[in-house]
């Protein structure tokens, strides 16, 4: 059996996350392996030690960073984007795991918060700019 097959065989919970234009899918697993973004190690894929702290926050709050690990895929937005991103479908993972005892954790931290602001779209009438008016003219 190939090493693929051995991986879709296992068990593991699915969720996704969203901030602002970045989304991120999440796949949850037990165990204790390297957790990956984008097929790279966190540590390459978002450099910078508060970066990988942050990911790793909501393992550590309800005391799971040896016992889970995951594998994240994420599109559009920038790094920060993504990163808050892959930490809200982490957050939803673990709740879905336990919703009684790590939902207040979670809740309480704010990982559990969705930010949804997108940019806001040209109007038409305003010449050419979101929240442009027209001169009024002098009396």
């Amino acid at each position: 059996m190939t090493t693929k097959a051995a991986k879709s065989s296992k068990k593991y919970s699915f969720t996704t996350g969203r901030r602002r234009t970045a989304t991120a899918s999440l796949k949850l697993f037990s165990g204790k392996a390297g957790s990956q973004v984008n097929g790279q190690s966190i540590d390459k894929y978002f450099p910078g030690a508060i970066s990988q702290q942050r990911l790793e926050k909501p393992l550590d709050l309800c005391g799971l960073k040896n016992k889970y690990y995951f594998f994240a895929k994420c599109s559009g937005g920038g790094k920060k984007g993504q990163r808050d991103a892959v930490i809200l479908a982490l957050a939803r993972a673990l709740n879905r795991l336990n919703e009684s005892v790590y939902r207040p954790i979670l809740k309480k931290e704010g990982f559990l918060c969705v930010d949804s602001r997108i940019r806001q779209r040209r109007q038409s009438g305003m010449g050419g700019k979101s929240r442009r008016q027209r001169q009024s003219p002098r009396r």
